[in-house]
């Protein structure tokens, strides 16, 4: 993990929470949304079936205890999970709280409007609010 470097548009979207078994869980840096994302630290991973059976096992795991955390911290309705990759090759796991009447639902939210940057109180609270759940 000591070579491990992260996708620049990651790096420059998100904000580092904490370093997991397997994965860097990072929040987006949109507050439209609880959304937090979990970034395998492996070099040269694009899809889930390029990680070890045991690597899968272990975000298998982060997802749940993330997801969990995320669902309480923010007390949203419903809780999406999607990996895209799209845009940024390098895999990465979205965990997104959702809540009938936000920004975009039902839809998804990507694309949606423009991305509105969290005020520090609010993410300083909801940082600690996640990482107190996990």
């Amino acid at each position: 993990m000591a070579n491990f470097t992260l996708d620049p548009r990651l790096a420059r979207d998100t904000t580092l929470l904490t370093r997991l078994g397997l994965c860097e869980l990072r929040l987006m840096q949109d507050c439209r949304w609880p959304w937090i994302l979990l970034v395998p630290q492996r070099d040269d991973i694009v899809e889930i079936f390029d990680m070890t059976p045991l690597d899968q096992t272990m975000l298998t795991f982060e997802t749940a205890i993330t997801a969990k955390a995320l669902k309480q911290a923010s007390g949203c309705e419903k809780v999406n999970v999607g990996a895209l990759g799209n845009q940024v090759r390098q895999f990465h796991l979205h965990i997104i709280g959702r809540n009938s009447g936000d920004p975009a639902w039902p839809g998804p939210v990507w694309g949606h409007g423009q991305a509105e940057s969290w005020n520090e109180a609010d993410r300083s609270a909801f940082t600690e609010r996640l990482l107190a759940a996990l």
